[in-house]
């Protein structure tokens, strides 16, 4: 509220709309949704700031940056807060996998028309590879899970990365819980997962049926990111750091699930 009140927005109350890793609050009567995060993140969210004003060059299906502040990070009390657009949401309804891979594509014919420097997804496989081989920061992975990730993690690391595939930047984390239905359509929100690999890394983060409607989409490629992907979100549940809600609980089906492809 300090931070909104000091760019003479008028901020008289701030509702919580999301309280996980990092807090989302909407502010009014400015209507501006701010997203706050500890100190430590401060590069991070300058780096989601950052595509996203790129993004908003190419008329892309991403969140946009709120227009009457600055573009930046603004550091207030060991807090990192940026400030975004609120989007007043629409009827809530089940998003048809044609219409989430026509928003997928056009994220990321927009991210191909950007230059920004990213980390390639071997290196987020790498962080949860560091995570599964420290157990002070993964204490209650239970061994045999603990060896099951990160055998996993080697073998499809190593496998995608010599497959060849066209690469470009992509947005990380694609699913349901970084979409938005507004009156202005499906908008992607949360960058600061962005990474460069090849578009099926993103693919395999979209419900089941969206492969089928996303053009020229590598099947076999797919299925080895899928699992890829189960293994690094599970292994992110088990950080003793992870605050999502009910995270234990995920990460312990997606370890199942993993198991059930392995057999």
């Amino acid at each position: 509220m300090a931070t909104g009140a000091a760019l003479n927005l008028r901020v008289d109350d701030a509702v919580v709309l999301q309280d996980s890793n990092r807090l989302a609050v909407r502010l009014l009567p400015c209507d501006v949704l701010a997203r706050v995060a500890p100190a430590a993140h401060r590069a991070g969210a300058a780096f989601e700031v950052e595509v996203a004003r790129r993004l908003a060059e190419t008329d892309s299906p991403v969140a946009e940056l709120e227009p009457r502040a600055e573009p930046r990070v603004y550091m207030r009390d060991g807090f990192a807060v940026t400030l975004w657009t609120y989007y007043e949401p629409v009827p809530p309804r089940d998003i048809a996998s044609s219409e989430y891979a026509r928003a997928l594509e056009a994220l990321h014919a927009g991210m191909r028309q950007i230059d920004v420097t990213a980390p390639h997804f071997t290196d987020r496989v790498q962080e949860a590879q560091w995570l599964v081989d420290n157990r002070d920061h993964t204490p209650e992975l239970a061994d045999a899970d603990r060896e099951l990730l990160s055998e996993t993690l080697r073998r499809l690391r190593h496998t995608i990365s010599t497959r060849g595939a066209d690469e470009q930047l992509l947005h990380g984390e694609p699913h349901v819980g970084n979409l938005l239905r507004t009156k202005k359509g499906l908008l992607f929100v949360d960058l600061e997962t962005c990474c460069r690999g090849p578009v099926e890394f993103d693919i395999a983060h979209a419900p089941d049926g969206v492969n089928v409607h996303y053009p020229n989409a590598n099947q076999d490629l797919l299925r080895e990111c899928r699992l890829l992907m189960l293994a690094m979100i599970a292994t992110w549940r088990w950080d003793r750091d992870d605050h999502l809600p009910n995270g234990r609980q995920l990460g312990t089906e997606w370890l199942r699930q993993i198991r059930e492809c392995s057999i």
